[in-house]
């Protein structure tokens, strides 16, 4: 059968896509479950350990506290709490962390940082998995073993106010809630008002057990306007008043209670230094945890250590505190002396607080929990209680190592817990026998660390377990990427051929006996897997059916690579009797698409490259452009030997494919662009501005480079160095009238695109259509970036204008090689926009220009194309100014064909990277979120082609 170029690329690219998502699909894993993690039913807790005599303890310890307050402030860095943001702007939290009832810590989150897979750490205790970035646009119901689950079915009643995700994940868990949503970040007040109005009402109530508040508003300032904006340290003050508040309000509650109330100060995730969050920087995974209760014990004040710090004092600001005027706000020395290290305190994991809410409220511990109670919440508890506690936690870890390890009998964490099991039997027994003894409060000191030494391991046993690679997945994804990209290699040939056609083996690849053996092959590896697996494997979930049409996929993919490497064979013995026919060669710019498309390949093994991609990037353009002056010189100053060279000319269109090789039976010449001339060039032929625009192109296009690399600071190493504000703001009406303005545009476009389907001559209106197209990504791309971004796209503009007209004209630069320049300045704007490979880098403010609400649809796209905005022009202008300006019917095909190769290789090879990569130590917070986005870069691809496939029809029809 035979296809067009770009329609072949388009239809291989899509394939891709089905073979990158089952990727992923296998490479973001489930983190460890326990095995009756989706059944709710109450387990009778461990009975406490005996030797010798019995216990009569063998039901769940008694809550600790009557209630518990949660305060989540969503994007809380610790600095804002602990430092000196915390001392100025946060007076009564700073007084309750060095002189109230209170343990402080700082909490480390997981990769990604993001508001959904937090919340899941927080009440489960597990470590989601890194695919839950994707799922916080839309949390689904959680289904996993929890603390509000558990809550709900002891009875308790729960009331939360704030971010809806809350109510997404728990439904009907709550008696009373008011969610608020948590993409819009253009609001920073009401968001935050409309939970700070129940407080007063609720409060004043005793209808509940678990009160939980989640405000948005610190969040929503740091993606608009950083960390160091000025709004910071007002809502800093304004979520100290709510504190001051709740924490008075259960104080004299508690006067009618037996139990003391607990209340919790934590974020979600912390905040980078431009405001985002997602990643793994320090900034982003550091958040405060504060317990507050009457039941903890006050810190000692030691005046010795005063008098020692004062005098070890030297170079210390001191000024008076704002709640309590004794206290110095600053000198380390002085306040790690006289705290104890409370200023700057322990560093423990987000999913420890879940195991320690569950034995708060004497609920059982969720199933899937890798993280170990705190213990400074139960020290001031008698010893037998303690160790009541401990051994529960320990239990439950166990259970869920043995779960997941094979081998947990090997394991350190095992044995210690069988250790500790029996000495805590032995001091049970001597409990019984004699409660007052130093030789009991001996051992039972032994025992209590024994205990913390074991969950420590645990936990970190489990943390290193959390991820089962479901590896059948990524082997069938990896081998379908890996077949299409060797299918358009072979395909180089055809493809670029002055035809623009190849022949695609469709029908005898189904019918061969090699098709039919692999098919029975795959199939019987299929059934091998999926029988004898322990782990769970999603294509072995999937139906017979759907699984039997990816073995089809795979088989009729091998049979077509293995036909069309069959005829590269034949082709090339072909070539090579004809060999003193060809006179075509490689040139230097084609050296440098080929030596810089393999560099940039290879760099992404490197975590280092991948978190400084852009300037790899950076370093390609630069290069090019200089490749470019040296061209054009080149052309302007004749060489001495008689060897055709480029034309230099600027009012000729831009011409069709000539084929290198004059052998009419070869068909794999490299695509050239009227290449020959009967002449050498020279400038005399043009008129005096263009020839200085000419020569001037390059330096100025490699000028408007290096300004745009100065205007965003991107990666990681230089992220924190300033650059230009954001000085500019956009009104909702404006915002509107612009899209209104932009859908007009596009409309008329589009019209004038199917116009020119049934209008014989309508090649006019064709191009006139796409540029208005054009124009509309323009205008909405201007209305959707930062005002500081703004210079990169007038700057994209006119590097599109110089190149097209006094670069790609001039030169007659083939459509292979305008293609891969079009996606290598796409690349670059990608990172001039300010963008990384880390998460963190999306601007999803972009996604509510002009919504006064949140709406899903539209949040998603204008965030998606405010991300992608530099790929997308560069690849609409390519359209555009292919449309436009080539003489040949098969351009667009070629175009498609080269854009369809260039965007496959390195997502094919990333692939085989990320697998061999996969137990690296950055695996998570570098090579998974590049992953992320070089599965969008190929969507782009699939879509840009597949546009490339409607044009070239349009063409062929006209």
């Amino acid at each position: 059968m035979r296809l067009g170029s770009g329609t072949f690329a388009a239809c291989c690219v899509v394939v891709e896509v089905l073979g990158v998502v089952l990727f992923l699909r296998g490479f973001f894993p489930a983190p460890v479950r326990s095995s009756s993690s989706s059944k709710h039913q109450a387990e009778p807790p461990a009975p406490e350990p005996s030797a010798g005599a019995s216990s009569n303890w063998t039901k769940l310890p008694p809550p600790l506290f009557s209630k518990v307050v949660i305060v989540l402030i969503d994007a809380l860095r610790d600095d804002f709490v602990f430092g000196s943001k915390g001392v100025k702007f946060m007076p009564y939290t700073t007084y309750l962390v060095e002189k109230g009832a209170s343990h402080s810590f700082v909490a480390e989150a997981k990769p990604p940082t993001v508001t959904m897979p937090r919340i899941k750490a927080l009440m489960t205790g597990s470590v989601p998995g890194f695919i839950d970035v994707v799922m916080n646009l839309n949390s689904p119901a959680l289904l996993e073993d929890n603390v509000i689950t558990q809550a709900k079915a002891a009875g308790k009643r729960i009331i939360s106010y704030g971010d809806e995700t809350w109510v997404k994940l728990f439904p009907k868990h709550f008696v009373e809630y008011d969610g608020t949503t948590s993409f819009f970040v253009s609001d920073y007040t009401e968001v935050d008002e409309n939970v700070t109005r129940h407080l007063d009402k609720v409060l004043k109530r005793g209808d509940w057990d678990v009160l939980i508040l989640h405000y948005l508003g610190l969040d929503h300032i740091g993606h608009v306007s950083g960390p160091s904006s000025p709004l910071i340290g007002r809502k800093l003050s304004e979520m100290d008043g709510v504190l001051m508040k709740i924490h008075t309000a259960l104080l004299s509650e508690e006067r009618e209670t037996l139990l003391p109330s607990l209340l919790v100060l934590c974020g979600d995730h912390g905040m980078s230094e431009t405001g985002g969050h997602g990643a793994s920087s320090t900034e982003e995974v550091s958040t405060p945890l504060l317990l507050v209760s009457s039941a903890f014990e006050r810190k000692p004040e030691t005046w010795l250590c005063v008098l020692w710090s004062l005098s070890a004092l030297s170079a210390d600001v001191f000024f008076v505190h704002p709640v309590n005027p004794v206290w110095p706000a600053r000198g380390s020395r002085f306040r790690s002396c006289w705290l104890g290290d409370i200023r700057y305190p322990k560093h423990v994991q987000q999913t420890d607080l879940a195991a320690t809410l569950a034995i708060g409220l004497g609920l059982p511990i969720p199933k899937n929990s890798v993280g170990h109670l705190l213990f400074p919440a139960i020290e001031g508890k008698p010893m037998r209680e303690q160790l009541r506690f401990l051994h529960l936690n320990t239990v439950q870890l166990t259970k869920l190592l043995q779960e997941n390890v094979p081998s947990f009998e090997k394991e350190p964490g095992f044995e210690q817990f069988k250790i500790s099991e029996r000495l805590h039997g032995n001091w049970i027994r001597l409990y019984l026998e004699e409660n007052n003894s130093e030789v009991l409060f001996n051992l039972g000191t032994k025992v209590r660390r024994q205990y913390l030494d074991a969950l420590k391991t645990l936990s970190l046993s489990l943390s290193r377990q959390v991820a089962q690679y479901d590896v059948y997945s990524m082997v069938v994804g990896t081998v379908v990427v890996l077949e299409v990209l060797t299918l358009l290699l072979l395909s180089i040939p055809q493809a670029l051929s002055s035809k623009a056609e190849l022949e695609v083996p469709l029908l005898s690849p189904v019918f061969s006996l090699l098709f039919y053996l692999t098919f029975l092959v795959l199939s019987a590896v299929h059934v091998i897997v999926c029988t004898s697996t322990e782990s769970s494997c999603y294509l072995c979930s999937l139906s017979w059916l759907t699984a039997g049409g990816v073995m089809v996929l795979v088989s009729a993919l091998l049979c077509a690579v293995v036909s069309a490497l069959t005829k590269v064979l034949v082709r090339g013995k072909l070539l090579s009797k004809n060999a003193a026919h060809s006179n075509s060669r490689w040139s230097e710019l084609d050296l440098l698409i080929l030596l810089g498309t393999l560099g940039h390949v290879l760099s992404l093994g490197a975590s280092s490259f991948i978190e400084e991609e852009h300037q790899t990037w950076y370093f390609l353009v630069s290069t090019l452009c200089l490749a470019l002056c040296h061209d054009i010189y080149r052309n302007y100053l004749p060489g001495d030997d008689c060897e055709p060279q480029r034309c230099l000319h600027v009012e000729g269109g831009f011409d069709g494919a000539t084929p290198a090789l004059q052998d009419k039976n070869t068909s794999s010449a490299v695509l050239e662009l009227n290449r020959g001339c009967k002449s050498p060039s020279s400038l005399g032929t043009l008129r005096g501005y263009e020839k200085w625009m000419v020569l001037a192109s390059p330096w100025v296009i490699l000028t408007c480079c290096r300004l745009l690399r100065s205007l965003n600071q991107t990666g990681v190493q230089w992220a924190h160095r300033p650059d230009l504000g954001h000085w500019l703001t956009r009104g909702i009406l404006e915002a509107r009238f612009v899209y209104v303005f932009v859908l007009g545009i596009l409309f008329t476009g589009t019209k004038d695109l199917l116009k020119s389907q049934v209008v014989a001559a309508g090649f006019t209106v064709k191009t006139v259509g796409l540029w208005e197209l054009y124009s509309g990504f323009v205008l909405l791309a201007a209305l959707l970036l930062r005002p500081h971004n703004l210079p990169v796209l007038v700057l994209s503009l006119l590097i599109q204008t110089l190149m097209a007209k006094f670069v790609w004209k001039p030169l007659r630069h083939d459509v292979a090689e305008v293609t891969v320049m079009h996606y290598w300045f796409g690349q670059a704007f990608f990172y001039f926009q300010g963008n990384s490979n880390n998460i963190a880098t999306v601007d999803i403010s972009a996604g509510f220009v002009g919504l006064d609400t949140y709406v899903e649809i539209p949040a998603i796209f204008l965030t998606a194309f405010a991300t992608y905005t530099g790929p997308v022009l560069w690849a609409s202008h390519l359209v555009s100014f292919l449309s436009s300006e080539a003489s040949s019917s098969s351009a667009l095909s070629h175009a498609g064909f080269c854009y369809a190769l260039i965007g496959s290789f390195p997502v094919s090879a990333y692939i085989i990277l990320v697998t061999s990569l996969r137990y690296h130590l950055f695996i998570w917070s570098v090579f998974s979120p590049k992953l992320l986005y070089e599965g969008m870069h190929l969507l782009i691809t699939a879509a840009v082609c597949v546009f490339f496939t409607a044009m070239d029809q349009t063409n062929t029809k006209s």
